[in-house]
C-alpha cells in the first residue's frame, strides 16, 4: 500500500471542472482534498492564472509508476497538450506526484527522469505548499523539512502572498 500526495492545477478551459474531473479520476483511493486556491503563473507570466490544489489519496496495490500513471492519465483525459517550447507553460491540467510513502509511512526516494521524488521542485512552489498546509499540517517533505517552513522561507514567502483561496471551488470527491 502507498500513499501519494499530488498536485493538481489548471490554467485553460474550464479550470475548475479540470480539476474535479482529476479528483473523480482517483475514485476511491482519494482520502483528504485541499482547498483550492488561484495563483499567477510559475515559471512563465505570459499565460492566465492557475487554480491549484492537493489531494491525498491510497492505493493498497499501486506503485510510483501507478500513480504517475494515473496523473498522466487525468492530464489525457482533460485534453493536455506538452510545448516542449513552453516547459511552465498554459495547460488545461497539470498533476505532479509530490510524494510517495510506503505503508509504514517511509517516504519513498526516486531519481529517475520519469519520476524523481519527492518532487524536485515541490519545495519552491507556494502553489502545492499551501494547499498541502490544508490536509496536512505537521507535513514534512523529505529532504526539505516541514512545509509551513518552508512556506514561510524567503524562497517561497512572496509567492505565497500571491495565492487567493477560493472557497466557491469545491473538489470534494465523488464517493
Amino acid at each position: 500500500m502507498t500513499r501519494a500526495l499530488l498536485s493538481l492545477g489548471s490554467n485553460l478551459g474550464d479550470r475548475a471542472g479540470h480539476l474535479r474531473s482529476a479528483v473523480a479520476s482517483l475514485g476511491g483511493s482519494v482520502l483528504l482534498v485541499s482547498g483550492v486556491y488561484e495563483t499567477p503563473p510559475w515559471g512563465d507570466s505570459d499565460q492566465p492564472a492557475y487554480l491549484n490544489a492537493v489531494v491525498l489519496a491510497e492505493d493498497p496495490d499501486a506503485g510510483p509508476e501507478d500513480w504517475l500513471a494515473r496523473a498522466r492519465a487525468a492530464e489525457r483525459a482533460a485534453g493536455r497538450e506538452r510545448d516542449p517550447a513552453r516547459r511552465f507553460g498554459p495547460r488545461t491540467l497539470d498533476v505532479d506526484v509530490i510524494v510517495v510513502w510506503t505503508q509504514e509511512g517511509t517516504p519513498m526516494l526516486r531519481d529517475d527522469p520519469e519520476l524523481t521524488l519527492p518532487h524536485p521542485r515541490a519545495h519552491l512552489r507556494a502553489f502545492v505548499l499551501r494547499p498541502w498546509l490544508d490536509i496536512q499540517p505537521y507535513g514534512r517533505l523529505p529532504g526539505h523539512g516541514w512545509v509551513t517552513d518552508l512556506l514561510n522561507s524567503a524562497a517561497v514567502g512572496a509567492d505565497a502572498v500571491e495565492l487567493r483561496p477560493c472557497p466557491e471551488v469545491g473538489l470534494e470527491s465523488t464517493l
